[in-house]
């Protein structure tokens, strides 16, 4: 495994090293603009200061462009086949995610009903397999809103502009439900509902549960015979390890389950070695996968209505 990391180090440290030459580059272009301003130096020194602040530039986006590059190869040539060993039938594909061209829609995330339609929508990272029998699909998501913000022009005139702004950015997963049941529940942190279905607050002799989540239903009686004491400590335990803003839902026998973290969950960053410590960091998040199928025992079959 360390051999084939080597390669991909390497490609990373020379696109490092492009960024990092462009600081000095920038630091003397920045000095002859200011020196330009004194009249030993003169015009040269600015004309020089400008050029020497260009070159920089081009450098910086030269080596995030050959950053960017070394993540896609990674991802490809390493990361895929890494992930996809970790469980059942995996698949990873990098920048396959929630939308219709890839073979999933938008209305995969939707249908969690709590989280919001977005002005723009971004997926990526693809990833499916099987854990103890239970089928599971995940994807990373971006999700943006319109918002307009006003300002003054320069004339001091009132005028309004547009903007995104972020709301989601984390990991939604779906999960084939072993226990058959009448109506959806909605068990949310922070989030709010996005639906017009008609549901109703549910309240447990838990305290704490009932401080950390918003617990919904369209039948009372699905949430008490779904959320068992085990479960909910489950859902308790699950949110304490894994911080950010949580949200699971029960619809038509299926478990949605999408945690906000403002970040992407399988990426490089540049300066950061490339190394085991990192792979953990990957088999931890593949990890929360493996606890939602353990602690919320989806693989057993021995709850089912009739």
């Amino acid at each position: 495994m360390k051999e084939g990391l080597q390669g991909h180090q390497e490609r990373k440290r020379r696109a490092e090293r492009v960024i990092l030459l462009g600081l000095p580059v920038l630091a003397l272009g920045i000095l002859g603009a200011v020196l330009g301003t004194a009249e030993t130096f003169g015009d040269w020194a600015v004309t020089a200061g400008a050029i020497l602040i260009v070159f920089a530039v081009l450098l910086f986006v030269i080596g995030f462009v050959l950053f960017q590059r070394f993540e896609s190869n990674f991802k490809h040539e390493f990361l895929k086949d890494y992930l996809s060993g970790l469980v059942e039938e995996g698949e990873f594909v990098p920048k396959k995610g929630f939308k219709k061209i890839q073979g999933l829609d938008p209305g995969d995330v939707y249908n969690t009903e709590f989280i919001e339609r977005a002005d723009r929508f971004y997926s990526y990272d693809y990833f499916r397999g099987k854990i103890d029998g239970v089928d599971f699909v995940s994807s990373d998501v971006k999700l943006q809103r319109i918002e307009y913000e006003t300002y003054r022009d320069k004339d001091g005139r009132m005028k309004r502009r547009k903007k995104y702004v972020t709301y989601f950015h984390g990991r939604v997963f779906h999960f084939d439900f072993n226990k058959d049941f009448t109506g959806n529940v909605l068990v949310l942190e922070r989030y709010k509902p996005q639906t017009r279905r008609k549901y109703s607050k549910v309240e447990f002799e838990s305290v704490d549960f009932n401080k950390k989540f918003r617990t919904l239903a369209t039948n009372e009686h699905t949430a008490f015979y779904i959320l068992t004491p085990h479960f909910m400590e489950s859902l308790m335990k699950i949110e304490k390890n894994h911080p950010g803003n949580l949200g699971f839902s029960f619809i038509d026998n299926k478990l949605y389950f999408a945690i906000h973290t403002g970040k992407p969950t399988f990426s490089v960053r540049p300066f950061r070695r490339l190394d085991e410590k990192l792979l953990e960091k990957f088999r931890e998040d593949v990890g929360l996968i493996h606890n939602l199928v353990d602690d919320l025992k989806l693989n057993r079959k021995i709850f089912k209505e009739d």
